[in-house]
């Protein structure tokens, strides 16, 4: 799932401050389970900003609401009413939802009101990991489904740095050696002979350089 983190509250109303009423929109599916916008937050948000618009002095009017998924028109749809009655849009979902809106709603300002960090999982209560860096050539069947480009604060793709000790990161030693890792499940499951492959040089293109990515399916193009 995408992975997001509040931003601040005096943050965010210096973002919406020059509006009188501004909609607070979450998103029901990755930003809810991350815990940064889904219904909850959007509340707990909403009236952190009508309080500290008082304390400020400030005429704020602020709207609730929560869709589905802030990524996809269909649902974006069910918030037309309400984006039309507002100044302003503060988004609670990932980043490509505030552009899908934006991209939708071009007559209105919309703003981002999350952090957008890493695509990751929800590893116990609280923590959520990055597991992939989208590269968009993933090679994680090479590596016994451990992610070197995300795991290594290196990104070594041919064996470890030789900088780590103790099975620990030589970057960062409260995390584990990502070789480490992809060396004990490799062994785990009977692989241990693809550590003999070299790795060609990463072909980065279809990662963020070059612009915005595009994935087109005619299978399914109307």
């Amino acid at each position: 799932m995408i992975v997001a983190e509040r931003k601040k509250i005096p943050d965010l109303l210096n973002i919406v401050k020059a509006h009188k009423k501004i909609l607070v929109l979450g998103c029901g599916t990755c930003v809810t389970v991350c815990l940064a916008g889904g219904e909850r937050e959007v509340g707990i948000i909403s009236s952190a900003l009508r309080i500290a618009s008082r304390l400020q002095g400030l005429d704020l009017a602020v709207e609730e609401l929560t869709i589905e998924r802030q990524c996809d028109n269909v649902f974006i749809e069910q918030a037309a009413d309400a984006i039309e009655r507002n100044d302003a849009v503060l988004s609670l979902g990932c980043g490509a939802g505030v552009q899908a809106i934006a991209e939708r709603y071009r007559n209105k300002p919309v703003y981002a009101g999350l952090d957008t960090t890493f695509i990751g999982i929800l590893e116990e209560q609280g923590i959520w990991t990055e597991k992939c860096a989208a590269c968009g050539s993933c090679v994680l069947h090479e590596y016994g489904g451990v992610c070197p480009v995300t795991r290594c604060a290196k990104r070594m793709l041919n064996g470890p740095c030789g900088g780590s000790r103790e099975d620990r990161c030589e970057v960062r030693p409260e995390l584990p050696c990502a070789w480490q890792l992809i060396y004990a499940r490799l062994k785990e499951i009977g692989q241990l002979d693809r550590l003999r492959r070299i790795a060609p040089p990463k072909n980065w293109h279809r990662s963020l350089d070059g612009g915005q990515r595009l994935i087109v399916r005619q299978d399914h193009r109307i």
